[in-house]
C-alpha cells in the first residue's frame, strides 16, 4: 500500500502517517496528531474519503478519554491545534510506545472467530465448544496482535509471546488495563444501547515509566460496535463501522477483484452518505452529543 501524503501544516514538521492519522512535530517537541477523513479497507487507502470522518473520530476518543479519567492516563495535552487541523487534532505527549497491539474481547468475532474455528483457541486461550460468529464470551479475554508494517496486517499472538517481547511485568501491566478499559467501556456501551464487541487500544511509557493510552480510543475504527436490540449470535452482526464499505467492495456491483491485487474502485455516493450516518449514529448515541 502507497503511503498517504501528509498536507503540510506551517510550524509543524511532518514525522508519519497511518492508513488515517497524520503525526507531526511541534516546534515545542510536543506532537500534533491529526485524524484525516481517508478510509482503509482490505489494507488499501481508499482513494475516496468520508466527509467529517476525522472529527467524528477526534471527538468520540476525546469523549472516552474523559469516560476513562482515573483509569489510566492518556497523551492528549490540549486541543488548541493550528486552525487547518481545527476539531480533527489533538496535541499530545512523546510517549516510547510499546510493539503490542492490545485487543480486549468480550464477543467472539473476527480474525478471533476464525482462530477459533481452527484451533478451539483464541490467542493460546482455550474456549468453550459451540462458540457461533457473535457468541458472548464466558469472560472478556486479552488477544494481542504484532503492530505490522504500514501496508501489512497485524497478527494475533500468544501473551507468551507479549511477555517475551516487553517482559512479565509490563506484559502483565497492559493485559489489566487493557481488560479494565474494555469493562468500563461494554458497561457505558451497553447502558446505551450498544454493545462492544471488542477493542483495540495502544499504549506508551513516559520517560518514569508510567504507562499511558494513546492513539484513538474505542473508535468505530478500533472497536466493534454493533446495535444490542439487533444482536443474534450465529451470523455476522450488524455494525457502526466500515463494514458497509467492506460489503459493497466484495459485491458484484464493485467489480473489484480482491484476489487481483489492484486498488479497489471509488465508492459511491450512497455508499459514502450511509457510512457517514453509520459514524455519526455511533458517536451520538454513544456520547449523548448532536452533531
Amino acid at each position: 500500500m502507497q503511503s498517504p501524503v501528509a498536507p503540510p501544516i506551517e510550524g509543524a514538521t511532518h514525522l508519519h502517517s497511518g492508513k488515517v492519522r497524520d503525526l507531526y512535530e511541534l516546534p515545542d517537541g510536543r506532537l500534533l496528531m491529526v485524524a484525516s477523513d481517508r478510509m482503509s479497507a482490505f489494507d488499501f487507502i481508499l482513494e475516496t474519503t468520508i466527509p467529517d470522518k476525522g472529527e467524528i473520530l477526534t471527538r468520540m476518543s476525546l469523549w472516552w478519554f474523559d469516560q476513562l479519567s482515573g483509569l489510566v492516563p492518556h497523551h492528549v495535552l490540549s486541543t488548541d491545534v493550528p486552525a487547518e487541523v481545527r476539531g480533527r487534532a489533538v496535541i499530545c505527549e512523546r510517549l516510547e510506545m510499546y510493539p503490542v497491539e492490545c485487543v480486549g474481547r468480550g464477543y467472539l468475532t473476527g480474525t478471533g472467530l476464525l482462530d477459533y474455528r481452527a484451533t478451539g483457541q483464541v490467542c493460546g486461550i482455550s474456549l468453550p465448544e459451540g462458540l457461533l460468529d457473535g457468541s458472548r464470551l464466558p469472560e472478556p479475554i486479552f488477544t494481542p496482535a504484532t503492530k505490522a508494517d504500514f501496508g501489512d496486517h497485524d497478527e494475533n499472538v500468544s501473551y507468551d509471546a507479549v511477555a517475551g517481547t516487553v517482559g512479565d511485568g509490563v506484559a502483565e501491566q497492559l493485559r489489566s488495563l487493557t481488560l479494565a478499559v474494555y469493562a468500563r467501556a461494554e458497561q457505558i456501551a451497553r447502558e446505551r444501547g450498544i454493545l462492544l464487541a471488542d477493542t483495540k487500544l495502544e499504549f506508551g511509557a513516559r520517560p518514569d515509566g508510567t504507562m499511558v493510552l494513546a492513539d484513538e480510543v474505542l473508535t468505530p475504527d478500533s472497536s466493534r460496535f454493533w446495535p444490542a436490540d439487533d444482536w443474534h449470535p450465529g451470523r455476522a452482526q450488524p455494525s457502526y463501522d466500515k463494514q458497509i464499505v467492506r460489503n459493497w467492495l466484495l459485491s458484484p456491483e464493485s467489480g473489484w477483484d480482491r484476489a487481483s491485487g489492484a486498488a479497489p474502485p471509488p465508492l459511491p455516493d450512497e455508499i459514502v452518505t450511509l457510512t457517514r450516518s453509520r459514524y455519526l449514529e455511533a458517536y451520538q448515541t454513544l456520547t449523548g452529543e448532536t452533531w
